[in-house]
C-alpha cells in the first residue's frame, strides 16, 4: 500500500492515432496561475530526425486540448523542452536544437499569454555548443530568488553542471564541472549521428535534477552510465559543487526526476533497473523523509506490456512537480503518447 500518496487521475494527453507524428518523448509540465496544466514534449518521425519539433498541450476545465506544434526553428531535430513560469507571469520555453548531441545549443522562447502564443526563438547563451540552461529536468527557483538549471555535456566524458541565473533567465553562469571517476574510459569522443557513439558509448553523469533543502543548500541527483544514480551537493546556492558520489539507487542510464514537497518529503521518479541502457520499465515513485539519505518505494506507476505493439514497453523520462498537496507526474508512454498522473497526499482529501 502506498504510504504517502493517493492517485486521483491518470490519463494520456492525446490518442496516438490522432497525431501527425509517430514518436514522442521527453515531456515537461507546469501548473499555470489558473490551476490548469501545460505540457511540452518533442515529437516527429523518429528521435533525431530533422522533422522532430516541440509540441504542446494544455488542459481546459481539466481536459487536455489537442496538441499543437510550438517550435521548429530550423530543419534539425529539436529536443528536451522545459517550461518555467517566471514571477512576472511570463512563461519561458527552453529546448535543444541540433543533429549532434555534443554540439546542440539551447534555444528559448517567451510567452506573455501563458503559452497560447510564443515570441521568436533566441539562443539562450551566445556561442553555445553543447547545451546551456536546463538539459532536460525542470528549473528550480531557490530561496534567494535565483533560477538554477541542471545541465550537462556529452563531449567525450559525460559531465554535469549547474547553470544559474539571477536576472530571470537573461544571463547564466555555469558552475564547476561535476564528473565521476571511472576505472575504464572509452576512446569514443562523439559521433556525427545523435544516438550512436555519443549516447551509447559515452560514460559519466548527465541530466541533473535539483532540489534545495535549506537556504543555499542545493542537491542534485544524476543519471549515470554506471548502473546507479549519483549525487552531488552545494552549500552556496549552486555556484560550486562537491564531487559526485554513488547513492546505491539503481539507474538504467535513463532520465530521472525529483521534487521536494513543502514539508520536506522528496519524491523521486525512476526506472529501478541497474543495467546500462536496460529496460525502461517499470516506472516507480520513491520517497525520502531524510533529504535523500534513505529511500523507500512509494508506488509503481507503470509496469504493463506495450499496448501498441510487440516492442518492449517504455515508461521513461519523467517530470515530477508539486502543487500544494498535489503531485503531478508526466512521462513517455511507449513513445506513442505522454501520460500524466495526478496524486494527492493522503489525509488531505
Amino acid at each position: 500500500m502506498s504510504r504517502y500518496f493517493e492517485q486521483l487521475e491518470k490519463s494520456l494527453i492525446f490518442v496516438p492515432e490522432s497525431q501527425p507524428f509517430r514518436m514522442c518523448h521527453a515531456s515537461n509540465i507546469c501548473i499555470l496561475p489558473n490551476h490548469e496544466r501545460m505540457a511540452v514534449w518533442f515529437a516527429g518521425e523518429k528521435e533525431g530526425c530533422d522533422d522532430v519539433s516541440i509540441w504542446s498541450s494544455r488542459t481546459k476545465h481539466g481536459t487536455w486540448e489537442h496538441p499543437k506544434r510550438v517550435a521548429h526553428d530550423v530543419e534539425e531535430p529539436h529536443w528536451n523542452p522545459v517550461l518555467y513560469l517566471r514571477a512576472d507571469g511570463k512563461l519561458l520555453l527552453f529546448y535543444k536544437v541540433g543533429r549532434v548531441i555534443a554540439e546542440w545549443y539551447t534555444a528559448i522562447r517567451i510567452s506573455e499569454d501563458l503559452g497560447r502564443s510564443w515570441g521568436a526563438p533566441d539562443k539562450l547563451v551566445a556561442g553555445d555548443r553543447g547545451g546551456r540552461g536546463p538539459v532536460r529536468c525542470k528549473v528550480v527557483t531557490l530561496s534567494d530568488g535565483s533560477m538554477l538549471a541542471g545541465t550537462s555535456t556529452e563531449k567525450g566524458r559525460w559531465t554535469a553542471y549547474a547553470d544559474r541565473s539571477t536576472d530571470g533567465g537573461k544571463s547564466w553562469t555555469l558552475s564547476n564541472p561535476i564528473s565521476i571517476e571511472m576505472k575504464e574510459q572509452t576512446g569514443v569522443v562523439y559521433s556525427e549521428i545523435p544516438l550512436s557513439a555519443q549516447s551509447f558509448c559515452g560514460r559519466g553523469v548527465i541530466q541533473p535534477t535539483l532540489w534545495e533543502s535549506k537556504r543555499g543548500q542545493v542537491h542534485m541527483l544524476l543519471r549515470s552510465s554506471e548502473g546507479q544514480i549519483y549525487r552531488a551537493d552545494s552549500s552556496d546556492y549552486g555556484v560550486s559543487w562537491g564531487s559526485a558520489y554513488p547513492t546505491g539507487l539503481p539507474n538504467n542510464n535513463s532520465g530521472i526526476d525529483v521534487v521536494r514537497m513543502k514539508d520536506g518529503l522528496l519524491v523521486l521518479c525512476m526506472n529501478p533497473i541497474s543495467e546500462n541502457f536496460g529496460p525502461r520499465t517499470p516506472l516507480v515513485l520513491m520517497v525520502s523523509d531524510d533529504n535523500g539519505l534513505h529511500w523507500q518505494k512509494e508506488r509503481i506507476l507503470e509496469d504493463a506490456e506495450n499496448p501498441f505493439s510487440d516492442a518492449a514497453a517504455e515508461y521513461s523520462y519523467p517530470c515530477v512537480i508539486e502543487a500544494g498537496k498535489e503531485l503531478y507526474v508526466s512521462y513517455t508512454f511507449n513513445r506513442k503518447s505522454i501520460a500524466c498522473n495526478r496524486l494527492v497526499r493522503r489525509g488531505s482529501i
